[in-house]
């Protein structure tokens, strides 16, 4: 299983947002996320996620908090556990990123965007819930949500 993280960078009622439209053979292809990536050997889920938004988009993490522990099941990619945070960030955002275009994107209109089926059952509870969650998100080959568990 995979260990990655994603963060959700919010400011003046934005949050950061990448489209991946840059790299060949992308399983989020299109899609709109947060900012994350995998885990390097001996890094905490905390460093990881100052890493990769500092190598993403040359921000540094304020206020970094987890929100949540996602578990996917893809059958097309390999299943993966996902640490989901929220945070604050200092500095400009960089124009250059090697994974795709970021745009701040205003939280009410961040559901418009095409995002994975998931990503919109977990993307309410940042905004509703305090505590860190759990959730199991279930698809079927080809990429469509057969499944979830919210605990």
């Amino acid at each position: 299983m995979r260990l990655t993280t994603l963060c959700y960078i919010e400011r003046e009622g934005r949050y950061l947002m990448l489209h991946r439209v840059k790299k060949k053979e992308d399983e989020n292809a299109g899609k709109w996320i947060g900012l994350g990536g995998h885990l390097l050997a001996h890094e905490s889920p905390e460093e990881c996620i100052r890493r990769e938004v500092m190598e993403e988009a040359g921000l540094t993490l304020t206020d970094l908090r987890l929100r949540g522990i996602l578990t996917f099941i893809l059958p097309d990619w390999g299943d993966e556990l996902t640490f989901l945070y929220t945070a604050g960030a200092e500095g400009e955002v960089s124009p250059d990123c090697d994974e795709g275009e970021l745009r701040w994107v205003p939280v009410e209109e961040v559901e418009d965007l095409p995002l994975w089926e998931g990503d919109r059952l977990f993307l309410p509870l940042l905004r509703t819930r305090r505590d860190c969650f759990s959730m199991k998100l279930i698809y079927a080959p080809g990429g469509a949500l057969v499944g979830h568990t919210l605990l």
